[in-house]
């Protein structure tokens, strides 16, 4: 199957290959790509002490640097014999191996083919037999250059340079014709698997990095998506709170004017206007429900709970194996009902991450009524005996935090110093002035 350029003309594979192979190693072959220091964040380096770690950044620098080194030496007996015996020479043939691993830190790409240069200049002068077209020095040289390279580029790039190998080696024994093909072979199993071990941590670095990006984008849905699960809930438990209270206000201003004898019309009227309101309200709320109500919700039959029901729910927990006192402090009153329901929820979702993740401890729950509203706290002792906490979606404190950010309160949660959890919120209830109530 073929590709369509911008004008119109289809671009063959044969096409496209060529153009990879230009993009790859011929586009920008010369751009300052300097290598750059290695992390020291690793579970190895941070172990390392504090004067090396401090020079662990330039380890690549540095291991580049002792090949081209090892290069130039093994460059001064190849084929010539010992430094001393010509050194001019000796220098000058391990420099023509050497430069192009130096190169690698700057220029990856122009390396390469100053490496592949650098093999046929050196096959040129080389007398060996079996070491022809490639000498140990420039074998060593070559061979470094293509993995330097191939870690600072990718998979695509590795396998260029490879077929490039490849072709070079067969083009050199047939033209040139000196020597066996033997040290070809050899190039070409040797840097095969070279550059075949680094393209493949290449690509599980590449996919560690999906995953990580995945999870961290799934993560971000999916708290989102338990945030607005929190509020859904909260909102339909908060709607019958609503809607009783609406309902009243209905029956009320329909009532109101029949407790009255010969009312004036300019009060039927206003009261009429009330219901006409409040029965409008209702309709409205009930649109709303319904867009955030799940398929499979079902209304409550009973009243939404209030903190008069915190006996029961703390019977429920003991009978579920949990030891559970109660303390409550200052004037017990009725509080709007939204206050105590949301009251009551975050004491019995508090209680049952208790029985899930602290099984065999103690807990307290302590309701103060206060001037300005109404605090909570509930606090359990770190986990006893052998059995293994249970392990929970986790979002029973962000349902917690909604309800409370809801009625503008405040909330704590977090470890005791004994190792156990403690939530501890306050609610505002603000009092109603004697003339409004009037």
């Amino acid at each position: 199957m073929t590709k369509t350029a911008a004008g119109g003309t289809p671009r063959t594979p044969e096409f496209q290959i060529l153009q990879a192979l230009r993009q790859d190693l011929f586009v920008n072959a010369f751009v300052y790509r300097p290598l750059p220091p290695m992390r020291t964040d690793g579970p190895l380096t941070r172990r390392l002490p504090e004067g090396i770690r401090l020079l662990a950044p330039h380890a690549p620098h540095a291991a580049v640097g002792l090949a081209a080194f090892v290069v130039v030496v093994l460059g001064g007996m190849d084929g010539w014999g010992m430094w001393f015996s010509n050194p001019l020479s000796s220098l000058f043939m391990g420099l023509i191996a050497g430069v192009p691993v130096l190169m690698t830190l700057m220029r990856p790409i122009a390396a390469f083919w100053a490496s592949v240069a650098s093999t046929l200049l050196l096959s040129v002068f080389d007398a060996g037999y079996m070491t022809w077209p490639w000498s140990p020095s420039s074998f060593l040289a070559y061979l470094t250059v293509l993995a330097v390279v191939a870690m600072r580029t990718g998979p695509r790039v590795s396998a260029w340079m490879w077929a490039i190998t490849v072709g070079l080696g067969a083009v050199m024994v047939s033209l040139l014709g000196r020597g066996q093909p033997l040290n070809v072979v050899n190039m070409m199993v040797v840097s095969a698997f070279v550059l075949l071990a680094i393209s493949m941590r290449h690509i599980r670095v590449e996919a560690v990095q999906e995953v990580t990006a995945q999870q961290e984008v799934t993560a971000v849905e999916r708290d989102r998506r338990t945030l607005l699960e929190e509020r859904t809930t909260i909102a339909r438990e908060l709607h019958d709170v609503v809607a009783h209270h609406m309902s009243v206000v209905a029956i009320q201003a329909e009532a109101a004017p029949y407790r009255v004898e010969n009312p004036p019309p300019e009060l039927e009227a206003a009261f009429a206007t009330i219901r006409e309101n409040a029965v409008a309200a209702l309709t409205e709320l009930r649109r709303v429900l319904g867009v955030v109500r799940s398929a499979d919700y079902e209304a409550p039959e009973a009243p939404q709970p209030t903190l008069a029901a915190l006996d029961g729910l703390l019977a429920n927990v003991r009978e579920a194996g949990l030891s559970v006192e109660k303390t409550v402090t200052g004037s017990v009153r009725e509080l709007p009902q939204g206050v105590e329901l949301s009251a009551y929820r975050i004491i019995q979702e508090a209680l049952s991450n208790t029985l899930r993740h602290a099984p065999g401890a103690a807990a307290g729950v302590e309701v103060s009524y206060v001037l300005g509203g109404l605090g909570v706290r509930v606090v359990n002792d770190p986990p006893s005996g052998d059995v293994r906490p249970s392990s929970g979606a986790g979002h029973g404190i962000t349902g917690m935090r909604e309800r409370v950010a809801m009625l503008e309160g405040e909330m704590t949660a977090g470890e005791t110093a004994e190792g156990g959890y403690e939530v501890a919120v306050f609610i505002p209830v603000r009092s109603v002035p004697v003339e409004d109530a009037a």
